[in-house]
């Protein structure tokens, strides 16, 4: 992924691991209501060390809740991943998901591409630095 791109993605099914590191990055991100994700590395000896344990805890915003996942490998569902903030709606089916992507990327790609970039790069370069530099951001294009 290129810093600039914009990633929508659509969780189903189970999903662990590299799909959990993946998700974390992405810019928006969606669930069906069959999705079942987890932290799943530490039931196989490992820490999760390809992002999810950096973006993962910034993304949902609740340390404690990253820490007993990550502790634990439990599974959460869709529905307590956009109770959590992990995810921003879910739906029906894999296929009701997968369209509302394609409708959010026409919308997105309507848009002014300068306009739609500058807005990641302030979003992405506040997550990361006080109010003050945020405000004081460099140029970014």
């Amino acid at each position: 992924m290129n810093a600039d791109d914009r990633v929508i993605c659509v969780l189903h099914g189970i999903s662990l691991g590299i799909a959990i590191d993946i998700s974390s990055a992405c810019d928006i991100r969606l669930a069906a209501a069959d999705a079942r994700m987890s932290i799943k590395e530490v039931d196989v000896g490992l820490a999760a060390d390809v992002g999810t344990l950096q973006r993962f805890p910034r993304v949902v915003g609740n340390e404690s809740w990253t820490k007993e996942l990550a502790y634990t490998g439990r599974f959460f569902s869709a529905q307590e991943a956009l109770d959590r903030g992990f995810v921003s709606a879910v739906f029906k089916t894999k296929e009701e998901a997968v369209e509302k992507g394609y409708s959010i990327a026409k919308d997105i790609a309507g848009k002014s591409p300068i306009a739609v970039q500058g807005t990641k790069h302030l979003l992405d370069y506040s997550r990361d630095h006080t109010i003050r530099e945020g405000m004081n951001s460099p140029t970014w294009f």
